[in-house]
């Protein structure tokens, strides 16, 4: 039998919000309660530290940060830093991926799958890597992952610039690396893009590899 998923579009929505949302649906999707849930949205501007970020790796002074309205936020997901605001489609699965069939690679994997064949329906070649995770396009990113794993269910996700303004993760260290260059769909494709249009080709691209009906 099909695995449903129940698709929940949230718009601008702010990160400790989004959290609690996260943390909401969690328990039901562990326990069985609920359907597995994939949120999309985007989030007002935030640096966010995953467990192995350090706090030098934001090199955004303070007056920076206040004159652009910048949270910065340490959160429970793996990963180092990086950046989400306007204009950058936010996907936050709330899997339980014993019920799906596969442990944390798998995952990432999938993840990463979706977001190349996203962007090649947009007529953008991505490709992932070994080794950091995420989505490439030539030498940039393009999408960044970093999820938390926990009874079984995941939360956080995959970030995935669709127009944002790039010129933010100048004042980090993305990912800990201090020579990554970013790029984003409007960079890339011909028309350029809205998060509107985006989200569909994901919604279908994740169901298609993660096996499940999208609701």
């Amino acid at each position: 039998m099909t695995e449903i998923c129940k698709v929940k579009s949230e718009g601008l929505i702010d990160y400790d919000d989004a959290s609690e949302l996260q943390k909401r649906l969690h328990g039901g999707v562990a326990d069985g309660t609920l359907p597995n849930q994939l949120l999309l949205l985007e989030h007002p501007h935030i640096y966010t530290l995953g467990r192995r970020a350090k706090m030098s790796d934001i090199l955004a002074t303070d007056e920076f940060l206040s004159k652009e309205r910048v949270r910065v936020h340490r959160t429970d997901r793996g990963g180092e830093v990086t950046y989400h605001g306007p204009g950058q489609l936010v996907a936050y699965p709330i899997v339980n991926i014993k019920r799906w069939g596969g442990g944390p690679l798998k995952f990432v994997r999938a993840l990463e799958q979706t977001v190349i064949a996203t962007l090649g329906e947009l007529g953008i070649v991505a490709n992932s890597q070994d080794c950091p995770t995420g989505v490439w396009v030539d030498d940039a990113k393009i999408a960044a992952i970093g999820v938390r794993i926990s009874r079984g269910t995941t939360t956080h996700g995959v970030s995935l610039n669709v127009d944002p303004n790039l010129s933010f993760f100048d004042h980090i260290v993305p990912c800990g690396m201090a020579d990554l260059k970013v790029t984003a769909i409007s960079e890339l494709a011909q028309d350029g893009m809205r998060i509107d249009q985006v989200i569909p080709v994901f919604v279908r691209n994740f169901g298609r590899t993660f096996g499940f009906q999208m609701e």
